[in-house]
């Protein structure tokens, strides 16, 4: 529930995105932002559908126009989002996925949850698995590459190298 969206966030944006100036910071905030604002309310509501991660892209959108670093920084908080609905899979749960568009309710347990705790822990050691290659791959033991990346969100620059 915590490492899986994690990771998955981050190798799917590093591989898709291969660029280090990204905050991978605010991916990582992005990834757990639905459970966070879901879990209390006992399930994948609001932060698990489509319209949040949409309404939270246009909200980065409008409010750092003319503010091109905050906005590089903050749009990986949508991405991460939209990252979590993919690692959900959330796309299959059409009434949350497409709320308020094909269903009225907003109901069902946590998708990590929902799975059972066999698919629970196989997701988790994937998302170890992902953030220990994430780990090695950006050299993130490294002290002075750490203290970069927990400063800025940015990775080395020679890792396209």
């Amino acid at each position: 529930m915590i490492l899986w969206p994690v990771g998955f966030a981050l190798g799917l944006v590093w591989l898709v995105f291969r660029d280090p100036a990204f905050d991978y910071r605010m991916v990582v905030v992005g990834a757990l932002l639905p459970d966070v604002i879901d879990a209390p309310f006992g399930g994948a509501r609001l932060a698990h559908t489509l319209l949040a991660a949409v309404t939270v892209l246009t909200l980065v959108m409008l409010g750092t126009r003319g503010r091109r670093h905050v906005r590089r920084s903050l749009l990986a908080v949508p991405i991460g989002m939209f990252a979590h609905l993919l690692a959900d899979g959330m796309w299959v749960r059409t009434e949350t996925f497409w709320w308020p568009f094909h269903g009225r309710s907003l109901t069902g347990r946590l998708p990590g949850l929902d799975h059972g705790v066999a698919v629970l822990l196989i997701e988790e050691l994937a998302g170890v698995v992902i953030v220990a290659w994430c780990w090695r791959r950006f050299r993130l033991s490294d002290p002075s590459v750490r203290t970069g990346f927990l400063r800025t969100g940015h990775l080395p620059r020679d890792l396209l190298g």
